[in-house]
């Protein structure tokens, strides 16, 4: 029985002990803009995304209809007819960057990150995308971008569009997460 009692407090620091970084704000954005034609850009400001310092495992939650553009109808027409964000309502990410040890972070630290991208009920293997992580005091900094194609995900752009909207998406993030 003391035995027992042993592990299981062993057990229970061990999960206390792991340093975790949150952040409720973090920024996800797209831009899928083709020359000569109107910006196809939208930002969303209230990503959350979690990072265990210990080993480097990073996951992200993106609610869709958070994205804003510039111009409303876009927004909606984002919402309802690309991205169906009443029935795929949220994006997720959940990988592990690369070779991670916080103790190695200075001013700009490049690692890269791999990992699931799940976005309109499909998911990608994103594989070695590059990212800095800085820190300052108990803040870590991660941002990085890379580029996604709407046809992996599904998503039809339809002709009369097509010339309008590019292909390949260029995604960006910046999360900015607290030691918790």
């Amino acid at each position: 029985m003391k035995y027992l009692v042993y592990c299981m407090a062993f057990i229970s620091l061990n999960v206390f002990a792991q340093d975790k970084y949150l952040t409720k704000t973090g920024t996800v954005g797209f831009e899928a803009s083709v020359p000569s034609f109107e910006e196809v850009k939208a930002t969303n400001n209230s990503v959350t995304a979690i990072l265990n310092a210990d080993n480097g495992e990073f996951a992200a939650l993106v609610l869709v209809k958070g994205f804003r553009f510039k111009n409303a109808l876009m927004e909606e027409h984002f919402n309802e007819n690309y991205a169906e964000s009443d029935t795929y309502p949220k994006a997720t990410f959940k990988g592990t960057i690369d070779d991670f040890n916080v103790s190695k972070i200075n001013k700009k630290t490049s690692f890269t990150i791999s990992g699931a991208l799940s976005f309109h009920g499909k998911t990608k293997i994103l594989n070695k995308v590059p990212i800095i992580i800085s820190k300052v005091n108990d803040i870590l900094e991660i941002s990085g971008k890379f580029e996604a194609n709407a046809s992996e995900f599904d998503i039809k752009i339809p002709k009369i569009v097509s010339n309008k909207i590019a292909e390949a998406i260029a995604v960006s993030f910046d999360f900015k997460l607290t030691k918790k």
